[in-house]
């Protein structure tokens, strides 16, 4: 353990030391040394033997790890490497590091050697040689007495968390009760992913732990969708001005979470610049290898470690370890050379005065003015050590315990069963190293308190580490309150559990603070990534119509499904309205009644043409023509009612077919007319043959011919591609239309063609005869009638190709409606006006007058 900045042979001696002195560190030997007395003190674990161990300190000096190191591998002949000493007990195992960039040279030593890093057997021995982090253990077990190579040890480390130290090849004989930080990492991103820190910052020691460390933290918080802002290294050799300025860029930085990642004594002097300017609105995370301990750090430090949060190793009871360490005084461990230094650290006290006294009895001493022993000993005790948090130490204490089971279950193997070649067990006069090291891979037993120890294959223990929260009072009391939990053993979705209710932060609230570079994207946004900046950094854009968003941050917008589409917040799909032009709406229910209306009024002037059939101007063109016209009509606007409703199979296959076939019959019934009315005029003139075509056959084989032809294109249609309903989904985004698909195109415009060509003829007809002298301006009431007629189809066409869904439905009922209307009103109206209301003009004797007024006006012309 790390007890000293440097050796004691300095000039300054022992005041200096001190001075330098760490009750924190010493704390963690000491666990070491309860563990190893309570061990003694159990009649089932390891009877009749006795376990030692000597104490090393490296000073955070590789070369003094390494030194330490081949001292207790050669024994008392010299650092002979690979050389033991037979009169020296038999090194089995050591324990340390406290940090990994020394624990590393140390390690691959134990491998080149074999050696495990634990205990060393021999006779009974407590040793307190000179100040060290590496220790050893020993037992009372005899050594064999001979020379020459131990060709295998192991090695326990109760705080080095680097993750290369798994590898197996490189140190197959390095153990640790502290998990490594590869599981922090992940977990320590999903953290800050929990807490919504999006948009953090780096602080890593500029060494191999640093960078190892940080690369997988970065890594494991830009998986999770997170970004570091910056990645800084700090060292204790760095210039104050290097600090400034790194501290400055912290400051003036926007990321409010900071990420720490590494020792303590390298971010020392940064946290203390941070607090000279006044940087008090950061919240620092500290991973498990910064031991976050009042006796460490000064009161600045503290102030702006205030609500900071803490991964720590995970901590359990260890029972009596705080009667021991009151129990505590120079008399009873007289070679603990630390002692002397921690009471006067510790205590407002003199050692001299106490040893001057020593042959007085304890009670005694107690009493006396200044003396380090007492009854205000014990009632510091808790503070003096920090007992709030006895992460490493308690480590430490598992670590001993390691051993002495992997010594219990090799001294308790029974001949025949052994793990060994033959099923052989271990000469307990002549145990070798690597032997105690495959029981210490294979140990598996429970503390005092239950908790389960085990080593996997990579010489690691399940990762569990605290989530901790520092908090300090405005009297300036420290407190580590445990406010979560990291536990890779744990089921999917609670290896990660944290009280944020319990957090306390620096300003005081308990209000979870906000680091992100962007704000989240509510739903129905997507994020859109800024160019040339993090991930982390974007914009929010709403999702396109169709597509939908419901969780904030998403980078994609969800297509919704063919039959629905998205809200007018983007945020779900909703089911896509059905349309289809039914009566029940405004425009279906209108066009209802007018269609209605028309037929009622076509049924009257059929009902009025019959009454009157035998009057004058019924005859007067053709009264059998005149019927099949008002017929045909009839139909036509009852032709409405099958565009109207939900299209069905049979309804699609009808209602183009049928309303073409009826419409050729009208127009062929118009075209008929007009013929007549041109024959009439012809058969006046002496001489002529058309009167051979007045008779009643040329009207009606002149609809049957016209209307036939559109029979024989409406049946190839149905034959060959009939029209057929289906769901139109892409003309609009939120409505699914009930349409009728026409089938091949051609036939549909070849119908309409058709249809067209009749209604033209007839206009053209109709036209050029407008001024024969016939009854009541026959052709003129035709020739308007069909320029009414062409002129609603022509409109129809391109208003039918710009309109989609019911709209398109209701231009064709609308122009069915019209065409139909101005038939009726222009040919038959005024007629019934005439038979109505003016009833002596429906006279033939009228109508012989006007033809024969007719014929003058034609001689005079």
């Amino acid at each position: 353990m790390q007890l000293y900045r440097q050796t004691l042979d300095m000039a300054s001696g022992w005041l200096e030391a001190s001075v330098l002195f760490n009750i924190r560190y010493y704390r963690d030997v000491l666990a070491m040394v309860y563990a190893t007395e309570e061990i003694n003190g159990t009649p089932d674990l390891l009877p009749n033997i006795s376990l030692g161990f000597r104490i090393f300190d490296s000073c955070m000096a590789e070369n003094r790890a390494v030194e330490s190191v081949l001292e207790l591998l050669s024994g008392e002949a010299g650092l002979v490497p690979g050389y033991r000493c037979p009169s020296h007990p038999l090194l089995a195992g050591i324990i340390g590091e406290t940090m990994s960039s020394l624990t590393v040279p140390m390690a691959r030593i134990m491998g080149v050697l074999h050696y495990p890093q634990d205990v060393k057997l021999g006779e009974p021995e407590n040793s307190w040689e000179g100040p060290s982090q590496t220790r050893a253990l020993e037992s009372g077990l005899a050594p064999s007495g001979k020379h020459g190579l131990n060709p295998q040890n192991d090695h326990i480390s109760h705080s080095a968390m680097l993750p290369s130290l798994s590898d197996k090849q490189q140190f197959p004989s390095f153990l640790r009760t502290l998990p490594g930080y590869t599981f922090q990492n992940t977990a320590l991103a999903r953290l800050l992913m929990h807490l919504n820190w999006t948009w953090v910052g780096m602080i890593i020691s500029n060494d191999e732990v640093g960078l190892q460390g940080g690369q997988g933290i970065q890594k494991g918080i830009e998986d999770n969708g997170g970004c570091v802002a910056f990645m800084e290294k700090i060292s204790l050799r760095f210039s104050k001005e290097k600090v400034l300025q790194i501290a400055e860029m912290i400051r003036r930085h926007s990321v409010k979470v900071i990420l720490v990642h590494s020792i303590e004594v390298h971010v020392k002097v940064l946290l203390q610049t941070l607090y000279e300017l006044n940087v008090t609105s950061k919240v620092l995370i500290f991973t498990a290898i910064f031991i976050i301990t009042p006796g460490l750090l000064d009161n600045k430090a503290w102030k702006i470690m205030n609500g900071s949060l803490g991964i720590a190793p995970f901590t359990d009871q260890m029972l009596g370890f705080e009667e021991f360490l009151s129990d505590l005084h120079p008399f009873k461990y007289p070679d603990d050379i630390f002692i002397n230094l921690f009471m006067e650290k510790a205590f407002p006290c003199k050692i001299s005065e106490t040893k001057e006294n020593h042959s007085m009895a304890t009670e005694d001493l107690g009493k006396m003015p200044g003396s380090c022993l007492g009854d205000v000993a014990l009632k510091r005790i808790r503070s003096v050590f920090e007992l709030n948090d006895l992460s490493y130490t308690y480590h430490s204490y598992t670590a001993v315990y390691a051993i002495a089971h992997a010594l219990h279950d090799l001294i308790a193997c029974k001949s025949g069963q052994g793990p060994f070649l033959y099923r052989s067990c271990a000469n307990v006069r002549d145990i070798r190293s690597w032997q105690i090291l495959h029981y210490l891979k294979n140990v598996r037993f429970k503390t005092l308190t239950g908790v389960e120890i085990s080593f996997d294959v990579n010489g690691d223990t399940p990762a569990t580490h605290d989530i901790v929260n520092v908090q300090i009072s405005p009297d300036e009391e420290f407190r580590l309150v445990k406010v979560g939990k990291l536990d890779s053993t744990a089921h999917e979705g609670e290896a990660i559990i944290v009280n944020t209710d319990a957090i306390l932060w620096g300003d005081g609230s308990s209000q979870v603070p906000r680091s992100v570079c962007s704000d989240s994207c509510p739903p129905g946004y997507r994020k859109a990534a800024r160019e040339g900046q993090p991930v982390c950094c974007f914009d929010c854009v709403p999702c396109p119509q169709g597509e939908m968003s419901n969780g904030t941050d998403t980078v994609k917008c969800t297509r919704c499904f063919e039959n629905q589409w998205s809200n007018h917040r983007r945020d779900k799909c909703i089911q896509k309205v059905i349309e289809f032009l039914s009566y029940e709406e405004p425009l279906g229910l209108a066009l209802t009644i007018s269609a209605s209306s028309m037929f009622l009024l076509s049924v009257s002037v059929l009902f009025v043409f019959i009454r009157y059939h035998n009057t004058a101007i019924v005859k007067a063109n053709n009264r059998g023509l005149s019927y099949l016209l008002l017929v045909s009509l009839m139909l036509c606007f009852l032709c409405s009612f099958m565009f109207i409703g939900r299209p069905s199979k049979v309804n699609c296959m009808l209602r183009q077919t049928v309303f073409s076939i009826i419409f050729s019959i009208s127009v062929s019934s118009v075209l008929a007319k007009t013929i007549i009315v041109v024959l009439a005029f012809k058969a006046t003139n002496p001489g002529s043959h058309a009167r051979t075509w007045l008779g009643s056959k040329t009207p009606f084989c002149t609809v049957i011919f016209c209307s036939l032809i559109q029979m024989i294109i409406c049946f190839i249609w149905l034959l060959k591609s009939p029209p057929f309903p289906e769901l139109n989904m892409k003309s609009y985004i939120d409505k699914i239309i009930i349409e009728c698909n026409e089938g091949d195109a051609i036939f549909f415009y070849c119908m309409l063609g058709y249809m067209g060509l009749l209604a033209t003829v007839s206009f053209i007809v109709a036209f050029l005869s407008r001024n024969l002298p016939g009854s009541f301006n026959e052709a003129k009431l035709i020739t308007f009638s069909m320029l009414v007629f062409v002129s609603v189809w022509i409109s129809f066409i391109p208003a039918y190709l710009s309109t989609r869904g019911k709209y398109m439905v209701a231009v064709e009922v609308f122009a069915i409606f019209c065409s139909s209307a101005g038939l009726l009103g222009c040919i038959f109206i005024p007629k019934c006006y005439i038979i109505l209301f003016k009833p002596q003009e429906n006279t033939k004797q009228y109508l012989i007058g006007k033809m024969q007024f007719g014929n003058k006006v034609k001689e005079g012309l």
